[in-house]
């Protein structure tokens, strides 16, 4: 079993102002039906409400805490505007109690402070990004995630997101300077089944173990082959291969390159 360290974070709890309950389907929908398996239990959580939309723009900011985030793998910066509002806001690596910050069109090239893409020199790493102007970060928001801007053109950003995949993003809108915080999250080992169930998850169980009506790959004396060309879920539906994405999806002329296939 491996940990993530977290020596760096601040020993006080959360802002219960920026906090609240949220309700655990426990992967149910609003006939008590499982939609969604190998959900449920888990310790009890608070949702952190993070601003990622940064819209305070111009007015310095200071880091009051860097906080764990139970619903998201990167940590959480607690931090407070020279008019007194708090908020939190997703930590950049290696940001520091204590760290000066601001929100700017054209802000200083400092990890944590956020500006607009076009203003950003070729080759910085960005999270946090806005595909359009006012809408809030979408892309590379997880531990470790960034995206490195490759061009500026015709009013477009070209990034390179972290799954290799190019493409283009409004130019107007701000992204934050750096990468998010907790990069080596991945390299944690679970360790035991017990661990899972403290994080909601519940234990999944191979098809091929089940009866027969309760998975299409069940039943049989012994190990039985797929039977089958291409695996399937439970519900019929062809998994590993394809491809799922609206091949009309009006976003699609905006990727130059789509990311590699995994072999």
């Amino acid at each position: 079993m491996t940990v993530v360290d977290y020596s760096a974070l601040s020993k006080n709890g959360p802002l219960k102002s920026l906090t609240k309950k949220l309700q655990d389907s426990a992967g149910r929908n609003n006939q008590g039906r499982i939609t969604m398996r190998h959900q449920g239990g888990g310790n009890k959580i608070l949702y952190r409400e993070v601003d990622f939309k940064q819209a305070k723009l111009n007015v310095p900011a200071r880091v009051e805490a860097i906080e764990y985030d139970p619903y998201r793998t990167g940590f959480i910066a607690r931090i407070v505007y020279q008019n007194g509002y708090r908020c939190y806001i997703l930590a950049a690596k290696d940001m520091k109690v204590g760290d000066s910050l601001i929100w700017a069109e054209n802000a200083p090239l400092k990890a944590g402070n956020r500006l607009q893409l076009k203003n950003i020199p070729i080759g910085y790493f960005v999270y946090n990004v806005e595909m359009h102007k006012g809408s809030g970060g979408k892309i590379a928001r997880s531990a470790g995630n960034y995206a490195e801007v490759l061009a500026h053109d015709a009013g477009y950003t070209d990034l390179k997101l972290n799954s290799k995949e190019v493409r283009k993003v409004s130019s107007d809108g701000f992204a934050s300077i750096g990468q998010v915080s907790n990069p080596d999250w991945n390299l944690v080992n679970i360790g035991k089944a017990g661990r899972s169930r403290w994080l909601g998850i519940r234990p999944g169980v191979r098809g091929t173990a089940m009866n027969p009506v309760d998975h299409q790959r069940g039943g049989g004396e012994g190990v039985q082959p797929r039977g089958t060309r291409r695996p399937k879920d439970i519900y019929g539906n062809v998994i590993g291969g394809r491809k799922t994405r609206n091949k009309k999806k009006w976003s699609t002329k905006l990727i130059i390159q789509r990311r590699p296939k995994i072999r």
